[in-house]
C-alpha cells in the first residue's frame, strides 16, 4: 500500500494507541524504502470521519476546558492532558497533509511523515506521563481549535502551510518555554524534560511548514508576506500575540522581515 493511502487509513483510525503505533511503523517502513509514495493519486476518504478520534476526550469550547493551576496535582495533570491533546491533533494534521494534497514533490510527503512520527512520539510521552499522575488521556475535556483551521484549509495546500504550521503550530514555539518553567517550578521535572523534546522538534516542524510555504509562493509567483496577510484575512486566522520566542522562530525559518513585524505586533 502506498504512503498516502496508509496515511489516510491512519488518519481515520479512532484508537489513539493504534494510530500512534501505526504512524511509527509507517515511518520505519518508509525509511527502509518499503513504501511507495504515489504522490499523484487523488484519494477519497469515503464516508469515514476525518479525523478519527477516540470517544473521549469530550470536545468543548476553549473557555470551558478548565483552569490548570500548578498548585494542585489535578491542575498539573490538566495541563499535561491539554498538551497531549494538542499533540494528538498534530498527528492527525500531519497525516492529513500527506493524503489530502496530491502532486507535491516526494520530499513534501516524507517531511510530513517525519512530523507525524515525531508528534506521535510526543503524544506517547505525554500520555505515559499523565498515567504516572493518576489520569489518562480522555479524562479531561479538550478543544478543537487546531483542527478547525486544518478543516478550513482543506482546499488549498498553500493556505494549509501558511495557517497551520507557520501560524497555529508556531504559537507553540512561544508557549512552550513559559509552560516548561511552570512545570519545573511545580517540581515536575519529568514533564519539563518532555517539553524540551517538544520544543526541539516543533522548531523543525514549523521549519517544514515555512519551507513548503515559500516553495509554493515561488511556484505560484506570489510575494510571501503579502500573501500571508491576505490568507489570514480570508481564513480568519487568529491574531498573533506576544511575547514571541524570536530565536526559535528564526531557527524555524521565519525571515528577519517577518520577525521585525512581530516585534511591532
Amino acid at each position: 500500500m502506498a504512503l498516502r493511502d496508509r496515511a489516510l487509513e491512519l488518519l481515520i483510525e479512532t484508537d489513539a494507541a493504534a494510530k500512534t503505533a501505526g504512524v511509527a511503523a509507517l515511518a520505519d517502513a518508509c525509511r527502509a524504502g518499503a513504501v511507495p509514495l504515489d504522490s499523484g493519486a487523488v484519494l477519497k476518504a469515503g464516508d469515514a470521519a476525518i479525523p478519527g478520534r477516540p470517544a473521549r476526550p469530550e470536545l468543548v469550547p476553549p473557555r470551558l476546558v478548565g483552569r490548570r493551576s500548578m498548585a494542585t496535582d489535578e491542575g498539573r495533570a490538566m495541563l499535561v492532558h491539554a498538551l497531549a491533546h494538542i499533540e494528538f491533533n498534530a498527528v492527525n494534521l500531519a497525516l492529513d497533509a500527506i493524503w489530502r494534497f496530491p502532486g507535491m514533490p516526494d520530499a513534501y510527503y516524507t517531511d510530513w511523515l517525519r512530523v507525524a512520527a515525531e508528534e506521535a512520539h510526543h503524544f506517547t510521552l505525554l500520555a505515559a506521563h499523565l498515567r504516572t499522575l493518576g489520569w489518562a488521556y480522555g479524562d479531561f475535556p479538550g478543544h478543537d481549535s487546531l483542527w478547525e483551521m486544518v478543516a478550513k484549509t482543506s482546499g488549498d495546500v498553500l493556505a494549509r502551510m501558511a495557517l497551520v504550521p507557520r501560524t497555529m503550530e508556531a504559537r507553540g514555539l512561544d508557549a512552550i518555554p513559559p509552560l516548561r518553567a511552570k512545570l519545573a517550578q511545580a517540581g515536575d521535572d519529568a514533564a519539563a524534560r518532555i517539553l524540551d523534546v517538544l520544543l526541539r522538534d516543533e522548531v523543525g516542524h514549523v521549519e517544514i511548514g515555512n519551507r513548503w510555504y515559500f516553495y509554493l509562493c515561488a511556484q505560484r509567483g506570489l510575494e510571501p508576506v503579502a500573501t500571508y496577510d491576505a490568507l489570514t484575512v480570508q481564513y480568519k486566522a487568529p491574531v498573533l500575540k506576544g511575547p514571541f520566542n524570536v530565536e526559535a522562530r528564526r531557527q524555524a525559518g521565519f525571515t528577519e522581515a517577518e520577525l521585525a513585524r512581530l516585534a511591532h505586533a
